[in-house]
C-alpha cells in the first residue's frame, strides 16, 4: 500500500484527481471504476476542471459504478445514477454508451445482476475509486460479506443507513437494500485509490491497514491487492504514524 496524508479534504482531492488525470493521459481508453458519496465529490470537481482546461478528455473513457440503491428511481435526487450525472457526467464529454451504472428494479434484479457482473468480468477495471464506511465497508460490502462475492444484493447495515440518513429526510427513507460489486469484482481492478477524510473514518482506516484480514472489516482485504493507494486527511490518519506524510507498507 502507498499511503498519503494531507492536511485537509481539498488536498486529498487534489492528489486523488492528479492520479486519475495522469492515468487518463497515459491511457485514453481507461476503464474507470467510480464511487459515490461525499469522499469523491471534490475529486470529480477537479476532473471536470481538468476537462474544461482541455487537459484531458473522457470521450473514450468507460466507467463502471460500484453500487446503487434497490428500488430507487434513477431520477431520485439520492440515487447514485442522479449523483453521477450531477457531480460528473453532465459536465464532461463522456459518451452515454460508455457509462455503466447498476440497474436496480426489484422485478428483474437477478438478470440485472448477472448482466452487470458479466460486463465487469469482460471489462477489467484499470483504476477503481473507493471510499470507506465507518464500519469498514467498501462499495456496499457490509461487515460479514463474503470475500468471494461478485455482484450481489446486500441488506444494508444499520450503521450504513444511519451514516447515509443525512442525505434523506429521515432514516426511514433510506433504502434497506442495494446492488453492489462484490469484493471479488473490486479486487480484480488493476489499481485502486481509496479516499478517506474525517475523524469518524480513523478507526476503520487503521484496522484496514494494520488489522487482521477479516470479512468483518471488508476493506482489510485491500492489504492483499498489489496496487492500492490510500489518500487521507489528518483526521482520518490520526491513528497512523504521525511522523510521515507518505509511506509504504
Amino acid at each position: 500500500m502507498k499511503i498519503y496524508k494531507f492536511q485537509d479534504y481539498k488536498e486529498v482531492s487534489k492528489k486523488a484527481s492528479s492520479i486519475i488525470i495522469d492515468a487518463i493521459k497515459e491511457n485514453s481508453h481507461l476503464r474507470l471504476g467510480l464511487a459515490t458519496g461525499d469522499s469523491p465529490k471534490l475529486t470529480y470537481k477537479y476532473l471536470i476542471d481538468a476537462y474544461l482546461r482541455k487537459e484531458i478528455s473522457f470521450k473514450n473513457i468507460t466507467t463502471f459504478n460500484l453500487d446503487e440503491y434497490i428500488g430507487v428511481s434513477p431520477n431520485h435526487p439520492q440515487s447514485y445514477h442522479y449523483f453521477m450525472y450531477e457531480h460528473l457526467f453532465n459536465y464532461i464529454d463522456i459518451l452515454k454508451e460508455n457509462i455503466n451504472l447498476p440497474k436496480n428494479s426489484k422485478d428483474n434484479i437477478k438478470e440485472e445482476i448477472e448482466e452487470y457482473d458479466l460486463n465487469i468480468l469482460q471489462n477489467q477495471v484499470d483504476l477503481q475509486i473507493l471510499g470507506i464506511g465507518q464500519n469498514g465497508h467498501i462499495g456496499f460490502n457490509e461487515p460479514g460479506s463474503s470475500f468471494d462475492n461478485k455482484t450481489f444484493v446486500v441488506d444494508l447495515d444499520e450503521q450504513t443507513r444511519i451514516d447515509n440518513s443525512r442525505f434523506f429526510d429521515s432514516i426511514d427513507d433510506v433504502p434497506t437494500q442495494a446492488i453492489t460489486l462484490g469484493i471479488k469484482n473490486i479486487m480484480r481492478s488493476k489499481k485502486i485509490i481509496l479516499i478517506a477524510t474525517g475523524h469518524s473514518k480513523a478507526e476503520a482506516v487503521h484496522k484496514m491497514i494494520y488489522g487482521k484480514i477479516t470479512e468483518q472489516l471488508p476493506a482489510s482485504i485491500l492489504q492483499l491487492h498489489p496496487d492500492v493507494t490510500i489518500i487521507l486527511d489528518k483526521e482520518a490518519a490520526k491513528f497512523l504514524p504521525s511522523n510521515y506524510d507518505y509511506f509504504l507498507i
